[in-house]
Protein backbone atom coordinates (compact mmCIF):
# COMPACT_ATOMS: atom_id res chain seq x y z
CA UNK A 1 0.00 0.00 0.00
CA UNK A 2 1.35 3.39 -0.94
CA UNK A 3 0.80 6.50 1.09
CA UNK A 4 -1.42 9.12 -0.40
CA UNK A 5 0.05 12.30 1.08
CA UNK A 6 -2.04 15.41 0.54
CA UNK A 7 -0.69 18.28 -1.52
CA UNK A 8 0.43 21.10 0.80
CA UNK A 9 -0.10 24.75 -0.13
CA UNK A 10 1.79 27.64 1.50
CA UNK A 11 0.81 31.30 1.76
CA UNK A 12 2.76 34.00 3.56
CA UNK A 13 2.87 37.67 4.44
CA UNK A 14 4.99 40.10 6.43
CA UNK A 15 2.90 42.19 8.80
CA UNK A 16 4.23 45.54 9.99
CA UNK A 17 3.55 44.82 13.67
CA UNK A 18 5.38 43.03 16.49
CA UNK A 19 4.61 39.35 17.05
CA UNK A 20 2.66 39.97 20.30
CA UNK A 21 0.14 42.16 18.47
CA UNK A 22 -0.03 39.81 15.48
CA UNK A 23 -0.66 36.85 17.80
CA UNK A 24 -3.43 38.72 19.63
CA UNK A 25 -5.21 39.82 16.45
CA UNK A 26 -4.87 36.33 14.91
CA UNK A 27 -6.44 34.59 17.90
CA UNK A 28 -8.94 36.85 19.69
CA UNK A 29 -12.53 36.39 18.40
CA UNK A 30 -13.28 40.15 18.40
CA UNK A 31 -10.40 40.58 15.95
CA UNK A 32 -10.97 37.38 13.95
CA UNK A 33 -14.38 38.72 12.89
CA UNK A 34 -12.64 41.82 11.52
CA UNK A 35 -10.41 40.03 9.02
CA UNK A 36 -11.25 36.34 8.47
CA UNK A 37 -12.79 36.51 4.99
CA UNK A 38 -11.36 36.65 1.47
CA UNK A 39 -13.21 39.60 -0.08
CA UNK A 40 -15.39 42.61 0.70
CA UNK A 41 -18.47 40.61 -0.38
CA UNK A 42 -17.95 38.32 2.62
CA UNK A 43 -17.75 38.80 6.38
CA UNK A 44 -17.23 36.77 9.56
CA UNK A 45 -20.22 37.53 11.79
CA UNK A 46 -19.01 35.32 14.64
CA UNK A 47 -15.94 33.49 15.93
CA UNK A 48 -14.99 31.44 18.96
CA UNK A 49 -11.49 30.29 19.81
CA UNK A 50 -10.28 27.98 22.58
CA UNK A 51 -6.55 28.34 21.85
CA UNK A 52 -5.01 25.22 23.42
CA UNK A 53 -4.27 21.66 22.28
CA UNK A 54 -7.68 19.97 22.05
CA UNK A 55 -9.45 23.36 21.91
CA UNK A 56 -11.65 24.38 19.01
CA UNK A 57 -11.67 27.27 16.54
CA UNK A 58 -14.96 28.11 14.82
CA UNK A 59 -15.33 31.05 12.44
CA UNK A 60 -18.62 31.68 10.65
CA UNK A 61 -17.99 33.00 7.14
CA UNK A 62 -20.95 34.34 5.15
CA UNK A 63 -21.62 36.23 1.96
CA UNK A 64 -22.97 39.65 2.92
CA UNK A 65 -25.94 39.13 0.57
CA UNK A 66 -26.90 35.95 2.45
CA UNK A 67 -26.37 33.69 -0.57
CA UNK A 68 -23.78 31.40 1.07
CA UNK A 69 -22.10 30.66 4.35
CA UNK A 70 -20.11 28.03 6.21
CA UNK A 71 -18.26 27.36 9.43
CA UNK A 72 -14.47 27.22 9.21
CA UNK A 73 -12.22 25.84 11.89
CA UNK A 74 -10.90 22.78 13.60
CA UNK A 75 -9.31 21.27 16.68
CA UNK A 76 -5.89 22.47 17.81
CA UNK A 77 -3.07 19.94 17.76
CA UNK A 78 -0.29 22.21 19.05
CA UNK A 79 0.07 25.82 20.21
CA UNK A 80 3.37 27.57 20.96
CA UNK A 81 2.64 31.14 22.02
CA UNK A 82 4.01 33.76 19.59
CA UNK A 83 5.58 30.95 17.49
CA UNK A 84 3.22 28.41 15.91
CA UNK A 85 -0.26 26.93 15.74
CA UNK A 86 -1.33 23.61 14.22
CA UNK A 87 -4.89 22.37 13.88
CA UNK A 88 -6.91 19.72 12.10
CA UNK A 89 -10.02 20.78 10.18
CA UNK A 90 -13.24 18.80 10.39
CA UNK A 91 -12.43 16.94 7.17
CA UNK A 92 -9.04 15.80 8.52
CA UNK A 93 -6.87 18.30 6.64
CA UNK A 94 -4.00 19.88 8.60
CA UNK A 95 -3.13 23.58 8.90
CA UNK A 96 0.22 24.79 10.26
CA UNK A 97 0.89 28.49 10.91
CA UNK A 98 4.29 29.85 11.93
CA UNK A 99 4.88 33.36 13.30
CA UNK A 100 8.45 34.63 12.84
CA UNK A 101 9.34 37.73 14.86
CA UNK A 102 11.48 40.14 12.83
CA UNK A 103 11.80 43.14 15.13
CA UNK A 104 8.78 45.39 14.53
CA UNK A 105 7.50 43.04 11.82
CA UNK A 106 6.18 39.50 11.86
CA UNK A 107 6.38 37.00 9.03
CA UNK A 108 3.45 34.59 8.90
CA UNK A 109 3.84 31.34 6.96
CA UNK A 110 0.68 29.24 6.71
CA UNK A 111 0.74 25.77 5.15
CA UNK A 112 -2.37 23.67 4.65
CA UNK A 113 -3.48 20.41 3.07
CA UNK A 114 -5.25 21.04 -0.22
CA UNK A 115 -8.71 19.64 -0.77
CA UNK A 116 -9.89 17.90 -3.94
CA UNK A 117 -12.90 20.04 -4.86
CA UNK A 118 -11.24 23.23 -6.14
CA UNK A 119 -8.10 23.83 -8.22
CA UNK A 120 -4.91 24.35 -6.20
CA UNK A 121 -4.46 27.88 -7.58
CA UNK A 122 -7.98 28.80 -6.43
CA UNK A 123 -7.30 27.48 -2.91
CA UNK A 124 -3.96 29.27 -2.69
CA UNK A 125 -5.50 32.54 -3.92
CA UNK A 126 -8.35 32.31 -1.40
CA UNK A 127 -6.11 31.62 1.59
CA UNK A 128 -3.67 34.33 0.45
CA UNK A 129 -6.57 36.81 0.21
CA UNK A 130 -7.56 36.06 3.80
CA UNK A 131 -3.95 36.44 4.94
CA UNK A 132 -3.63 39.73 3.03
CA UNK A 133 -6.86 40.89 4.67
CA UNK A 134 -5.34 40.02 8.07
CA UNK A 135 -2.22 42.05 7.23
CA UNK A 136 -4.34 45.10 6.28
CA UNK A 137 -6.51 44.76 9.39
CA UNK A 138 -3.56 44.60 11.78
CA UNK A 139 -1.68 47.44 10.12
CA UNK A 140 -4.77 49.70 10.22
CA UNK A 141 -5.60 49.06 13.91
Amino acid sequence: MGTNSPVRITVQAVVKAPVAKVWKYWNEPEHITGWCFASDEWHAPSASNDLRPGGQLIVRMEAKDGSAGFDFGGIYDAVKEHESISFTMGDGRKVDTVFIAQGDETKIVETFDAENQFPLEFQQAGWQSILDNFKRYVEQH
